[in-house]
């Protein structure tokens, strides 16, 4: 196990201190920034973390991904923060992903970070491999005094916003979904479409600002490797372990808010009784109950909360919290193998849901729909959903947001299609009001 100095400090304006923080991390080549938002959550360790200076890591495509991420997180029995993307699946199952892609992450990276800091409470914990934890003090004098805006050697261009999926043609897709459902191949599938901008220009560090002020999820991320970024506004956690404990929380179901609180009031309201919707999410449930059970103590897992409904600034979710109990010989990899994809992002059943998402979808999803997060010494750890993201190539220029939604047996091609515009709205205005 590689050895940390460990040192806290009290902080009086915390929110002013997050901003500088990450703004001091871009000076980086690699950046995981996670943070909450201050949403109260049941499982949670931090409120905000930085993790930064890659000191080793693997980059590998998805064959024997998940083996090679195993003989990894075991040799470092360290901090490590990255991705998982979806193509990861084709190391799970036998499947492929032929679409399009012009973002090229690679299907899986982790690095150990050389420095982290931690915030929580108003306290903030740095955490330094010892060969360098002399720089402790003067970064955290740095940080207090840094700008928290971020100058970049290039203008933002204009943005022009193109779909990879035009209305007609997303309409006849979600239609040959339902009719597979109606054949009997599967109960529902997470069909998505791809909104991008070629040859584009952006600050990524000032659109992620504006669109986690604009959405204050909990799972907020800053991403970069390299040339690459993704800026998430994510509300989902895909999987935690604490403990022996196994934490999954699906998302299905979506309502736009109100300015109006009766009205918003009204439509969260409908959104618990909404038959469609919750039929999405429980068939989601029970895919994930059954992945949960393949590392789980027999007659271990249960749902704390089904359908409970979550309100964001730009909607209100149904989200549901599945839990179980595993054994001290089950590797950590082995639960994120087990269960990935995510069934909120595929469909049951599964294989069959992600063999006919492949086939009608345009844009090899890559790290959409995909999950950042880390693991722990102790082997324990937290993954998101990568959702409600933004995506940039800067070496391409290339910028990209999906979206998508459950197709169910009762679903209707035109209220997909606005849900996934809804979904898409806070991207859209970062992307061209910035």
């Amino acid at each position: 196990m590689f050895l940390r100095t460990k040192r806290t400090f009290l902080i009086d304006d915390i929110s002013s201190f997050k901003k500088r923080l990450l703004a001091w991390g871009q000076q980086y080549e690699t950046i995981v920034w996670l943070d909450s938002n201050n949403h109260e959550q049941s499982y949670s360790s931090f409120d905000s973390v930085l993790a930064v200076d890659e000191f080793t890591s693997i980059k590998t495509d998805y064959l024997n991904a998940f083996e090679k991420l195993k003989e990894y997180q075991t040799y470092t029995r360290d901090y490590i923060f990255g991705y998982v993307s979806y193509d990861v699946k084709n190391d799970v199952e036998n499947l492929q992903s032929n679409n399009f892609d012009n973002l090229n992450f690679s299907d899986i990276y982790f690095f150990q970070p050389q420095k982290l800091i931690f915030l929580k409470e108003g306290i903030v914990e740095f955490q330094y491999l010892r060969m360098i934890d002399d720089e402790i003090e003067d970064d955290f004098e740095e940080i207090l005094a840094h700008n928290i805006h971020v100058k970049t050697s290039s203008e933002t261009s204009e943005m022009k916003i193109r779909l990879r999926i035009h209305k007609e043609e997303y309409f006849n897709k979600v239609n040959k979904v339902i009719e597979h459902i109606h054949r009997g191949d599967i109960y529902e599938a997470n069909f998505c479409q791809e909104f991008y901008i070629e040859n584009a220009t952006i600050n990524p560090y000032e659109t992620y600002k504006h669109l986690n002020e604009i959405s204050e999820p909990p799972f907020g991320t800053f991403f970069k490797n390299e040339d690459l970024y993704v800026l998430s506004a994510t509300p989902e956690r895909y999987i935690r372990k604490q403990g022996q404990k196994v934490i999954s929380q699906p998302i299905k179901g979506t309502a736009k808010r109100f300015v109006n609180k009766i009205e918003d009031a009204k439509i969260a309201f409908d959104l618990a009784r909404d038959e469609k919707e919750r039929s999405e999410n429980i068939m989601i449930v029970d895919l994930v109950r059954n992945d949960l059970s393949k590392t789980a103590k027999k007659g271990t897992v249960t749902v704390e909360e089904l359908c409970k409904v979550y309100s964001f600034k730009q909607v209100h979710q149904l989200i549901s919290t599945v839990v179980s109990e595993i054994g001290e010989d089950v590797h950590p990899v082995d639960i994120i193998k087990t269960t990935f994809p995510m069934g909120s992002m595929t469909g049951a059943p599964k294989v069959s849901a992600m063999e006919i998402i492949e086939e009608l979808e345009e844009t090899k999803r890559g790290l959409y729909s995909g999950s950042i997060g880390y693991f722990t010494p102790e082997g324990g750890f937290d993954f998101n959903v990568i959702i409600r993201s933004i995506l940039y190539n800067a070496t391409t220029k290339y910028v990209s947001y999906s979206v998508g939604g459950a197709i169910t047996a009762k679903s209707i091609p035109e209220k997909e299609y606005e849900e996934c515009l809804l979904k898409a709205k806070a991207m859209k205005y970062v992307l061209t009001n910035t």
